[in-house]
This record gives C-alpha cells, sequence and structure tokens, in this order.
C-alpha cells in the first residue's frame, strides 16, 4: 500500500478567498473517492482558520501500489481536478510512502 499525501497553500492574498478556493479545491478532490478506482481510501481537509503559518488543504489518498498511484495521477478526473488547483495555489508539498 502506498499513502500519497499532498498539502497547497492557495494564492489568494485574502483570507476570504483563499478560504473559498481551499473549500473548492476539498470538494474537487473528495468528488474522485468512487471515481478513480485507483483509491482505496481519501482524506481531505481544510486548515482551521485560527491556525496560522499552515498549508490550506491537505489529502491523504491510499492505494494499493506505484501502478495505483500512476493510475491515480493520470486518471483524467484526476487531471481536471488538478488544473483548477493548480489556478489557485501557491505552493505544494508531497511525499509518497509505503504503509
Amino acid at each position: 500500500m502506498i499513502r500519497h499525501v499532498v498539502v497547497w497553500t492557495m494564492a489568494a492574498e485574502d483570507a476570504e478567498t483563499r478560504a473559498a478556493h481551499a473549500a473548492e479545491v476539498a470538494r474537487l478532490l473528495r468528488g474522485l473517492d468512487g471515481v478513480v478506482p485507483a483509491i482505496r481510501s481519501l482524506t481531505v481537509g481544510t486548515n482551521d482558520p485560527a491556525v496560522a503559518g499552515n498549508a490550506d488543504v491537505a489529502v491523504v489518498i491510499d492505494v494499493d501500489d506505484l501502478d495505483g498511484l500512476q493510475a491515480y495521477q493520470t486518471h483524467p478526473a484526476h487531471q481536471e481536478v488538478v488544473g483548477f488547483i493548480r489556478s489557485v495555489t501557491g505552493g505544494r508539498m508531497a511525499v509518497d510512502f509505503t504503509l
């Protein structure tokens, strides 16, 4: 099993836009569950606004293996979500590890 963890910071300067973009990213990512067959588990959340200095959105996705990770990353539904995410984020960090 491979765990794929990604965190993003939104590019918007103002808190209201940042929160709206983060909520939409989270909504779109949640929509991949049940659509992308490689996903075994998906958890996504937005940062508590009271915690300054953190990333704005995080997702944790489990897949069976590296082939599953590749299938997830190249799936058309994921690619559609990636397009929106790239349009509203200013930073991204990720890690993939074996469970």
